[in-house]
């Protein structure tokens, strides 16, 4: 017999009869029921979360929320379905929220930095100037936009504030100057 089924082992006029008087506030008919469904609601969050503390602390928020909301509940014989319900939809919830985690064993940190070695950063350094060439040819107009957008970080309202430009022909001269750049940078490469 599942968790689900036991649940339902239970006579419905007592079902009946505990949410009747849960829903006139008798905590004692309450906590009857929270008795009866409780690995039944652990069990559907457990599902969800997978993660044995979270489930335990988000089935204790369903039965609150379902203590608040049982004078909702029209059909007593509805119970069991309506708080699984409750606690699917708690379940998702907070999977949603649940900020991914972030791996710090030694093999991680290692891939991480395996990419800062003293050749890299040479390389780094060698396109810095190559770029910096690249914008000393270009003319103002364009080298102003690009420097503004990247080494400034201004976002495409401010650089139509400072230039006195609509939005548009900002974008259009970042676009623009990207390509005459790439054209620049295309000529200092060594053949």
């Amino acid at each position: 017999m599942t968790l689900m089924q036991q649940e339902y082992t239970f006579d419905q006029k007592q079902l009946t009869g505990l949410i009747r008087d849960a829903q006139q506030g008798d905590r004692q008919a309450f906590e009857t029921l929270f008795e009866r469904y409780q690995r039944a609601v652990y069990a559907t969050v457990f599902r969800q979360l997978g993660n044995e503390a979270e489930a335990q602390e988000v089935c204790q928020e369903v039965f609150i929320q379902a203590m608040r909301k049982i004078g909702q509940l029209h059909d007593p014989l509805c119970f069991g379905g309506w708080l699984r319900s409750i606690a699917r939809r708690m379940a998702i919830n907070r999977a949603l929220r649940a900020r991914p985690t972030v791996r710090f064993d030694a093999e991680s940190v290692e891939m991480t930095c395996a990419d800062r070695t003293p050749l890299n950063d040479v390389l780094a350094e060698e396109r810095r100037c190559q770029v910096h060439l690249g914008l000393d040819r270009l003319s103002a107009m364009d080298r102003d936009t690009l420097v503004a957008f990247y080494f400034q970080g201004q976002s495409l309202v401010e650089m139509s504030d400072a230039f006195d430009s609509p939005v548009g022909t900002i974008k259009r001269r970042l676009h623009v100057a990207r390509k005459r750049l790439a054209r620049e940078l295309a000529a200092l490469a060594p053949a």
